[in-house]
């Protein structure tokens, strides 16, 4: 009597003997991707990590104070066509936005002579070098944006052939390094021709967008004087973009909410003894031509948040009761409150900007640096690892006192200390979280090579000559660099921590969305509890980290050798 695989939940070695839950044979991640798949824990954070990772790409197409497409209307009625969200966008955003298109469609189209391992590989290799690209082209124009040091650098900065100078000299920097793995590692002409374009490609997207369009808000105030047209995104708002009228509004308010406060100021100065007014209060009151008044006097400080004339709203409501019916200030708050204009679903924060448009943007700081940041801790420590586990001895000795050493650091204290002397930016926090959170790895490293260093195959390579380099990364890394893989899932919940503490704090990267930030502003100026700043980016962090962690879990269990045992 045999059973079928679907009611296997193990099998024994004599009913392995027999053909029974016999399964095709996989390679080691393959089959431990499988694993994870199977929980439901593992599923639910890969699909909140790829919503983050879709937001963080295609944000500044999402949430924008810059029209989509906007028609410029001249004095005889002639229409021009523009693009300012397209003008806006700097070159970061076309390279992210370029890889968050070519990704997939790389992936997926089938590929002759690629395995989809290889297809990663070329990717990764890629992605790294856009970011190369793009991060020198970040610091150059720091650096030439600044006070300069003679008038002749003034003058070949402002020089016709300034960009396509730098755009070429840092694709040639970008270029050196990944050329050179290309033919002396891999000896192979179409991966060289690879680092070639997508230097070529990326330098060119990053000198069309070298100087990005300043940002300015008057779209809105345009459009209501009838000089503009324009269609906007989903989210109209940029995470910059504020207002005085509109700070600290809960979720679903309009400018008409503001319009209506406003109103409700000037009348208590008419009636100081009155407190704010009930709606009992607004329906024995009757609107009057005093009202109408007092009304059009505080509309014109809203005419810059609202794409039509906000008199235009007074004006329908007022020729609604022409024919002599009397309403009342509960009617007439309704009719201003429920019109439709543009909103903020999730509210705004103390400076009046869109909390939904900075969660959006948000996105892209906590997955990059939790990403970037883990990258540089795990090379550095397999390859501070991989030595002391290979050698041993007064190697291992010296460089496990280094360990410790950087160990001893309290990472949160010295990036306080170097947000204080240093530029706030990202590149500056992810560098310091990457080269003093390595040590977790190089130890682990360390003791898969002492394990690995006396196995057969390794005394082999020697014996054959092998060159150490090959034997330390060709050989030994592959199987003794799964523990570190496990533990950078949870590394990176813990950058995307710490980046939320320091913006928590006011120490983060400067003019950058932040759910930290956005999370310190709950309580207010005042000391007033604003709940919707506490709980969306609250949230947000509290689920990335979880998905993290819930990821890094199956992942453990699924290469835990005693747990694949138990399995077969």
């Amino acid at each position: 009597m045999s059973a079928s695989k679907e009611e296997l939940q193990s099998v024994t070695g004599v009913q392995l003997a027999q053909g029974i839950g016999h399964k095709p044979t996989q390679g080691f991640w393959a089959e431990a991707w499988a694993q994870v798949l199977t929980k439901w824990g593992a599923l639910i954070g890969i699909g909140w990590v790829a919503i983050i990772a879709f937001f963080a790409i295609f944000a500044p197409l999402i949430a924008s104070g810059h029209p989509l497409i906007m028609w410029e209307i001249g004095e005889g009625g002639e229409k021009t066509m523009s693009s300012p969200l397209v003008d806006a966008l700097s070159g970061a955003d076309v390279v992210l936005l370029a890889w968050g298109l070519v990704v997939p469609i790389f992936l997926m189209l089938p590929m002759i002579k690629l395995t989809r391992s290889e297809r990663l590989r070329i990717l990764i290799a890629g992605g790294l070098q856009s970011a190369v690209i793009t991060v020198l082209a970040g610091v150059m124009r720091a650096r030439y944006a600044g006070i300069y040091v003679s008038d002749e650098m003034r003058e070949f900065e402002q020089s016709a052939g300034f960009v396509p100078k730098m755009t070429i000299l840092i694709a040639v920097i970008s270029i050196i390094p990944f050329l050179f793995i290309a033919i002396w590692v891999y000896k192979s002409w179409w991966r060289s021709s690879m680092v070639v374009m997508v230097a070529i490609v990326v330098a060119l997207l990053v000198g069309w967008k070298w100087s990005p369009t300043l940002p300015n808000f008057d779209y809105r105030a345009l459009q209501a004087s009838g000089e503009i047209e324009a269609v906007y995104t989903l989210v109209p708002y940029s995470p910059s973009q504020g207002s005085s009228t509109m700070y600290n509004r809960e979720p679903g308010a309009t400018p008409m909410f503001a319009l209506w406060e406003k109103f409700e100021n000037q009348m208590r100065l008419d009636n100081e003894h009155r407190a704010m007014y009930s709606d009992e209060q607004l329906s024995s009151m009757v609107v009057d031509e005093a009202v109408f008044a007092r009304l059009r006097s505080v509309a014109p400080s809203l005419t810059s948040l609202m794409s039509e004339p906000v008199a235009g709203v007074i004006e329908g409501f007022e020729n609604a009761h022409a024919d002599g019916s009397i309403p009342t200030l509960i009617e007439l708050k309704g009719a201003i409150t429920e019109y439709k204009s543009p909103g903020h679903f999730l509210g705004t924060d103390v400076f009046g900007q869109d909390v939904l448009s900075q969660m959006l943007h948000a996105c892209r700081l906590s997955i990059s640096i939790g990403l970037v940041s883990t990258s540089i801790a795990v090379t550095i420590g397999v390859v501070v690892g991989a030595i002391m586990g290979y050698f041993g001895g007064i190697i291992d000795l010296l460089l496990y006192r280094v360990v410790e050493v950087f160990m001893a650091i309290p990472v949160l204290f010295l990036l306080i200390v170097a947000a204080g002397v240093l530029p706030r930016n990202i590149y500056i926090m992810m560098a310091i979280i990457g080269c003093f959170t390595w040590t977790g790895a190089a130890r682990f490293v360390r003791a898969e090579f002492m394990k690995l260093r006396n196995v057969d195959y390794i005394q082999s390579a020697r014996a054959m000559g092998l060159p150490l380099r090959s034997i330390l990364f060709k050989h030994m890394l592959p199987n003794g660099v799964t523990p570190v893989l496990v533990e950078a899932s949870f590394a990176i919940a813990a950058a995307i921590l710490i980046e939320a503490t320091l913006s928590y704090l006011g120490l983060g990267p400067a003019n950058q969305a932040s759910w930290g930030l956005l999370l310190s502003n709950a309580t207010g100026d005042t000391g007033a509890f604003v709940w919707w700043l506490a709980i969306f980016p609250g949230g947000a962090i509290f689920l990335t980290a979880l998905a993290y962690n819930l990821i890094g879990e199956a992942l453990r269990d699924a290469v835990d050798p005693k747990l694949k045992k138990a399995r077969v």
